[in-house]
């Protein structure tokens, strides 16, 4: 086989996974969907242009979508405006709140639609923008203390989705410790070894924590 055939096969299996992984994503979205009834609540945390955001409003729950890039933010906004049970926080979530650099993949400008889902705020990911004047600055949402009160008013959440790019070790670490989890029906997170490969070792403690903790059907970190 040469180079060329090489490079053409190994795009073809990697289009065919990412295929895979985004039909089993829409597939337990949609089934999630099914389950939220009006009185619920769900957080879509990461939210990117609202792909989850709708499906979950559509049952009429409540949904708390957050997210912190700008060019994001503008796309739901536009996108979901006049839907009266979604809240659309611009911003991050973390374990504390406050204010973080927000860092975008180096190509963004050519292509903002598909480069906005690697925005993090998270430094030393691979393809990110090295000039740190590019960084934006965003207000961050303590994310556990929201989880915490919104249990406390509503008896518990239906649903937390969290794709934050690697914002997830401290926010799940946290969890786990004040066992947040158990008042979340369901929770369903990605996580990002492959962007930040220095963290392999904490997320692989992490998983062990987590299934020791919780049943799969509780607690995924598998979410795509």
């Amino acid at each position: 086989m040469n180079e060329t055939a090489g490079r053409a096969g190994r795009r073809e299996r990697r289009r065919h996974r990412a295929e895979v992984f985004s039909a089993r994503a829409q597939g337990t979205i949609n089934g999630i969907s099914l389950m939220l009834k009006p009185g619920d609540i769900a957080f879509d945390c990461g939210a990117n242009v609202g792909d989850v955001s709708a499906i979950l409003a559509r049952s009429g729950a409540t949904v708390e979508a957050c997210e912190p890039d700008p060019y994001c933010v503008a796309r739901l906004t536009e996108r979901l405006a006049g839907v009266p049970n979604l809240r659309l926080h611009a911003a991050a979530v973390g374990v504390a709140g406050g204010v973080a650099r927000l860092q975008r993949d180096r190509n963004f400008d050519a292509d903002p639609a598909r480069a906005s889902v690697r925005s993090t705020v998270t430094p030393g990911g691979r393809r990110m923008a090295e000039d740190p004047d590019e960084a934006i600055e965003v207000p961050v949402i303590d994310l556990p203390a929201a989880l915490e009160a919104a249990i406390a008013t509503r008896g518990e959440i239906a649903f937390l989705k969290l794709d934050v790019e690697d914002a997830e070790p401290d926010i799940l670490e946290e969890m786990a410790r004040r066992r947040i989890f158990d008042g979340i029906r369901f929770t369903a997170a990605e996580t990002h070894e492959r962007k930040f490969p220095a963290l392999a070792p904490r997320f692989a403690a992490l998983r062990a924590r987590i299934a020791a903790g919780w049943p799969a059907t509780r607690v995924t970190l598998d979410w795509i």
